[in-house]
């Protein structure tokens, strides 16, 4: 559950709440009913009332519906505001959404429940002729030289006090993490790996095999990923390392240790996204090639970053 310290990031984002509120702005008609899914302290839901929709749906399962009840009443829209406080796989609609607004995304599109909640309400939810906001994401990704950023994950396991603390080292680096990165990091031009168009997306998972020609010699320390997601026609934003900076960050991937490459060098990375239960499982295969020579190759997981005792062990495979 999200602090109300982190909504009042989100709220104060401008680039985000503004491509919203425009895109609301141009979905939303007098007759329209929408649906706010995982409404948090109900925001979107006042803006749609505020728009003229004719009937709000809030689904939040946390208790910070609470102060979406509240906001409500203070702006006047409780007679045309109806709360659910369960998760919307749980629900259903006394009528059929013609807008479903959400962002349950974290700093990737791949993140938790995000993309089987919206599989489920476009099918059962939303109106057949219905939109989505957002309508896409697009994700990007960049081989980047990050010293600071890297340093910071591993330094603290260096030897310090006499102490050997380096066997941490190999989960940290099969962990991934927000990051803000410049675009004059990038040592390759970005790739686009992946789209997510959610009126056609039916699984949760992602998969894609990404090449990149070094651009200048440098240290690869990781690669950057981001998304630029369009809500409705021509509204949208992007958390690219070049735009404004927003609560999204980028995900930063490290490698198992970092690589010097050389300008035309290669870069081959294999990444794989798999929703286990109810989060992620990252997966990135890494091969470096310099003249025709594999000059690096790295295996890494975020199931190899999660350290786990005997007893938890035993426990799981029960």
């Amino acid at each position: 559950m999200y602090s109300l310290h982190f909504y009042g990031q989100m709220l104060a984002d401008a680039p985000r709440m503004n491509a919203y509120e425009a895109a609301l702005r141009h979905a939303i008609k007098p007759d329209s009913v929408v649906m706010d899914l995982g409404c948090g302290p109900g925001v979107f839901a006042l803006l749609a009332c505020k728009l003229s929709a004719r009937r709000v749906y809030a689904v939040e399962p946390n208790n910070v519906i609470g102060l979406a009840r509240e906001m409500a009443a203070a702006n006047g829209f409780v007679d045309r505001i109806e709360f659910f406080d369960k998760l919307s796989t749980e629900i259903t609609l006394p009528e059929a959404a013609n807008i479903i607004v959400s962002d349950l995304r974290g700093v990737l599109p791949f993140f938790q429940e995000h993309i089987p909640a919206i599989i489920d309400a476009r099918k059962r939810l939303l109106a057949s002729d219905g939109v989505l906001i957002s309508r896409r994401d697009v994700l990007w990704a960049a081989i980047v030289e990050v010293p600071e950023q890297y340093e910071e994950l591993i330094a603290p396991w260096q030897q310090q006090f006499n102490l050997d603390l380096s066997a941490a080292t190999r989960f940290i680096t099969n962990t991934w993490r927000k990051s803000h990165i410049k675009p004059d990091q990038f040592l390759a031009e970005p790739v686009r790996w992946s789209t997510i168009d959610y009126h056609e997306i039916e699984t949760p998972d992602a998969r894609a095999e990404i090449s990149w020609r070094v651009s200048r010699n440098g240290t690869a320390h990781g690669f950057a990923v981001w998304f630029d997601s369009e809500l409705v026609d021509d509204v949208g934003f992007s958390n690219h390392p070049g735009a404004p900076r927003m609560i999204y960050g980028q995900g930063f991937f490290p490698f198992s240790e970092p690589v010097r490459v050389s300008k035309g060098s290669r870069i081959d990375l294999r990444l794989t996204a798999k929703f286990v239960q109810d989060d992620y499982v990252w997966r990135w295969d890494t091969d470096f090639t310099d003249q025709g020579r594999i000059q690096a190759s790295f295996k890494q997981s975020t199931f190899y970053g999660v350290p786990l005792s005997t007893a938890q062990l035993r426990t799981s495979a029960r």
